[in-house]
């Protein structure tokens, strides 16, 4: 793991007198060994960062396993992991906390001990931790189920701020956008869209001062997409163990989504079995707490419920994220995509809906409906209203480039 540590001028070096104390300091905190190589003794701050580095890393350095004849590790006491948890949060800026954080529960099966409020207290929240809490849900005991909702609740409000209002401009656009009409009242008028669909009906002569004249032969115009539900979406979401950080940020879209009374929202997860959360929508830690990560996976009896909420095929966009590992009749989905599709749906297929790319997934199915003009691709938190854009305004999805 390397390391950008703020300077700390106390270390002392061996060895060759021309080296460079700093480069053999950063080099002896990356490769984080005093066998290193590098003769450079570390003192004050810099062995304290050592230190919590090392209760992290130092076994796998030496082969995996725990190492031997140290005091390195995390153990399993729950204070230990507290002041350790509260090191690296001095010593280290939070993306780095956050990627230690999910180390140590991956590694070192530190899963039990966030059943424990100090515990809860002590992290740096985010999605992945949130994940991870919420697959534990199940065995939290009473004392510390608020805590978890604490924390829950303060990554989906970062969540919130970061992407809603966005996501309410990008998407009110392309529903105004949308909704234009040809014979629209005076004040639905969109002028600047008026004006140019005219500029071929251009008087030069005539008008006030001698500046001519164009005659709006064709009004172009907005429907008011505000005074009622232009498009149904149907969020329908993987919530197998893989799928976690997806889960998160959909439930924090379909709480933005339903928000906007132009968009009627729907919100669906599933495993083997189908849970519509949509009265839940209006708080997206409700919406968290009753989904159920890990399980198997039946995409065609999710998209079958899906199916049978479209009222308007020609109205209806079905936005279906998951890896696309089926365990259900694989025929069968993909016959009810094509029939969806053939009706009007707009038919969206995203592998992932997070910052981290796209997931293992299913080639053979992704291939299949892409052959059906539902290609599948992961899609980051900050692209996905405009993926909404496009399929509101019925015009090609941005797909991002696999290659770029």
């Amino acid at each position: 793991m390397s390391v950008a540590p703020q300077a700390d001028t106390t270390s002392s070096t061996g060895g060759d007198p021309g080296s460079d104390p700093e480069r053999l300091r950063r080099w002896r905190l990356a490769l984080g060994g005093e066998a290193d190589g590098t003769g450079c003794r570390l003192s004050g701050r810099d062995a304290a960062m050592d230190g919590a580095l090392a209760a992290l890393y130092r076994g796998e350095a030496a082969g995996g396993g725990r190492p031997a004849g140290r005091s390195a590790g995390l153990g399993g006491s729950a204070p230990q992991v507290s002041r350790w948890l509260g090191d690296i949060r001095e010593y280290f800026p939070t993306s780095v906390v956050q990627l230690m954080q999910q180390d140590a529960i991956s590694r070192l099966g530190l899963q039990r001990l966030l059943l424990e409020p100090e515990m809860l207290a002590a992290v740096e929240p985010d999605v992945h931790l949130v994940g991870t809490l919420l697959s534990l849900k199940h065995a939290l005991p009473e004392t510390t189920r608020e805590s978890a909702r604490a924390v829950v609740g303060k990554v989906v409000a970062a969540l919130e701020r970061r992407l809603a209002d966005r996501t309410r401009a990008t998407l009110g656009g392309a529903l105004d956008r949308s909704a234009k009409v040809n014979r629209p009242r005076h004040h639905d008028i969109d002028w600047d869209r008026t004006i140019r669909a005219n500029l071929k009906n251009h008087l030069p002569e005539g008008g006030p001062g001698g500046r001519g004249t164009i005659v709006p032969e064709r009004l172009i115009g907005y429907a008011r997409a505000q005074r009622a539900v232009k498009k149904d979406v149907i969020l329908c979401i993987d919530q197998s163990g893989s799928m976690a950080a997806s889960v998160v940020h959909s439930a924090v879209f379909g709480a933005v989504l339903a928000s906007m009374r132009s968009l009627d929202t729907r919100l669906v997860v599933f495993d083997t079995s189908v849970v519509d959360l949509t009265e839940q929508l209006s708080d997206p830690v409700d919406v968290l707490f009753a989904t159920r990560l890990g399980g198997g996976t039946d995409i065609n009896r999710a998209l079958a419920y899906c199916q049978s909420r479209i009222t308007r095929p020609s109205e209806t966009i079905v936005v279906l994220i998951s890896d696309l590992y089926e365990g259900g009749i694989r025929n069968e989905m993909l016959k009810r995509v094509a029939a969806m599709k053939a009706a009007g749906v707009q038919f969206i297929a995203l592998l992932a809906l997070s910052d981290e790319g796209a997931p293992a997934y299913d080639h053979a199915h992704a291939a299949a409906l892409a052959a059906l003009g539902a290609p599948a691709f992961a899609c980051t938190p900050d692209a996905f209203p405009e993926i909404m854009a496009a399929a509101i305004e019925k015009r090609p999805l941005p797909v991002p480039d696999r290659n770029s």
